[in-house]
């Protein structure tokens, strides 16, 4: 499969880690040796509730003896869907009511810059220097990084850039501006938490403006940070909130949401303003609402917050100069990206699976599923330390 899998599969990097997934339950996956690995990456955050959740799985296959895609989006009146845009317009502070299901994070964030223009009149989009937002020609649009979008271009017009927690670059935003695209935990640049309530500041000058205030919930949203959306630690709520990743529970999904003032401007003048065949498809906006009900229904949310403290605890090291992030977005530094590398690969030898983030090459990425239980936190960090200590 290896070999099949390098020659006919196209390939996002010269050297991808091929590992060949037979199965994968609960917080592990288990190649075709049979060999175990421990998660703690969860699909770089999608897996919310681990591999094969039960709850999950039981709503995938009773949506499957009902019907799969029928019309395209926002045609029909489709069970799963209409319950999970109103679950989670009950879980949104006011007046983020309707929601947009697409296919993926970044199909939700063109979504999402397309309605600020609609809605403002404007065009300039604000973003963050070091932003990963995805990477279709809108999101990768939004990215600063030289090297990434140079044989890409020409990106779409008009896209400026603000440092992140910097708020002398708050004056930048003005009247022209339709947007502001932030993650609300910076992700790709090293899980980097808003400062000196950053957020509220941005959301201020929006408001003063009448630009809009576009959060990017695709990694920190889903109970990760220990509450459902990271917003709700910083005072801030977006005018657009976009959200992806975990909301499928390892199922492909996106979503935008705003007010329904807003967002009833996309279905006129002109008519489908923003259209997809199949976003809301009923089989995963069943394994959404599955995965929405079982976070916050559960207690995972304020476990994530436990597991923080044990992770932090276990992971004090001469490697580790220090832990970025919140809940269970964490980034373990180290003092290269030597080190990051050989730390990442030798885990993956010993069973454990750790990854990258895409600016910070000293970061070690660690994002369990938040069904993780305390032991295998310890055995991961057990796995971790000791591939540390070989290196010291």
């Amino acid at each position: 499969m290896k070999s099949d899998f390098l020659i006919y599969q196209a390939q996002t990097t010269p050297h991808p880690l091929a590992m060949e997934v037979a199965r994968a339950e609960g917080s592990y996956i288990y190649d075709t040796a049979n060999k175990k690995y421990l998660d703690f990456v969860a699909g770089v955050s999608a897996c919310s509730l681990g591999h094969q959740h039960p709850r999950v799985k039981k709503a995938i296959t009773d949506q499957l003896d009902k019907y799969l895609h029928v019309m395209v989006y926002g045609e029909y009146a489709q069970s799963p869907a209409v319950q999970l845009t109103k679950l989670l317009a009950q879980h949104l502070p006011e007046p983020l009511e309707s929601t947009y299901l697409v296919n993926s994070g970044t199909e939700a964030i063109d979504g999402a810059i397309k309605l600020a223009r609609r809605a403002t009149g404007r065009t300039e989009i604000i973003a963050a220097v070091d932003a990963y937002h995805g990477n279709s020609y809108g999101a990768l649009s939004l990215m600063s990084n030289e090297e990434r979008t140079a044989p890409f271009r020409p990106m779409i017009g008009d896209v400026a850039f603000i440092k992140f927690n910097c708020e002398r670059y708050l004056e930048r935003i003005t009247e022209k501006t339709a947007g502001v695209v932030l993650e609300t935990i910076q992700g790709g640049a090293g899980f980097i938490e808003p400062t000196h309530h950053f957020l509220a500041k941005v959301k201020a000058r929006c408001q003063e403006v009448g630009a809009l205030l576009i959060l990017d919930e695709i990694q920190p949203g889903m109970g990760r940070t220990g509450k459902l959306f990271g917003f709700e630690h910083y005072n801030v709520t977006p005018d657009i909130l976009v959200t992806g990743k975990g909301l499928g529970g390892g199922m492909p999904i996106g979503a935008f949401t705003a007010s329904r003032e807003i967002m009833s401007l996309l279905s006129d003048n002109p008519k489908l303003g923003h259209i997809t065949t199949f976003g809301g498809h009923p089989v995963i906006a069943a394994a959404a609402l599955a995965t929405l009900q079982e976070i916050t229904e559960s207690n995972l949310m304020q476990e994530a917050l436990e597991k923080e403290q044990l992770i932090r605890s276990l992971l004090v090291h001469p490697l580790i100069t220090e832990i970025r992030g919140r809940g269970l977005m964490l980034a373990a530094m180290t003092p290269s990206a030597e080190i990051a590398s050989e730390v990442i690969l030798k885990c993956q030898d010993r069973g454990l699976i750790l990854f990258w983030l895409l600016f910070e090459s000293t970061a070690i990425r660690i994002t369990p599923p938040l069904t993780i239980s305390m032991d295998e936190i310890k055995e991961g960090c057990e796995i971790l330390l000791g591939a540390l200590n070989e290196i010291h």
